[in-house]
């Protein structure tokens, strides 16, 4: 499939981790990969190995903050806003409007506004990580080391514990 025939999000993707000399492409799956759940089983791996990006909206400034974590935990807000200050949810508008992106397809990289950005330490269990490439059936692999270099972003301890 050529680039010209890539959806926008995903286009954007490709052209980011391309700049960056990331060596996995976005692929297409079959079938939407919305969830965590959904993306695991499409790829044949383990939930964890899915870095799912969540976006809220920070209080004092609407910045978008992305955090991305391991597709098995849940992200404890309480952590996060201890890193970042204080968050509330982002609905589907926001998200689109930050980040370029729709729920289900945001990307870690390649958004339209750069948002504050926080990675999960759980990520580190697993060499090989896989993380939405702009669209919900758009995927890219990559190591979580990857993804500290590809935003820039420091590693934390934003979930709760299982």
């Amino acid at each position: 499939m050529g680039l010209e025939n890539l959806p926008d999000g995903v286009r954007r993707v490709t052209e980011a981790l391309a700049s960056a000399g990331h060596p996995h492409a976005p692929v297409m799956l079959d079938d939407a990969a919305r969830t965590a759940a959904q993306a695991a089983d499409a790829l044949g791996i383990a939930v964890g190995q899915i870095a799912k990006s969540i976006i809220f909206r920070r209080k004092l400034d609407e910045a978008a903050v992305l955090v991305i974590t391991s597709g098995d935990r849940r992200v404890d807000e309480k952590k996060v806003a201890a890193l970042v200050g204080k968050i509330g949810r982002a609905d589907a508008e926001f998200v689109k409007l930050r980040t370029g992106f729709t729920i289900g397809g945001v990307s870690p990289v390649a958004h339209s506004d750069r948002p504050v950005t926080l990675i999960d330490r759980e990520l580190y269990r697993f060499t090989e990580i896989w993380a939405a490439a702009g669209h919900p059936h758009g995927v890219f692999k990559l190591a979580p080391a990857d993804l500290e270099r590809l935003t820039g972003a420091p590693v934390a301890d934003v979930v709760e514990l299982p």
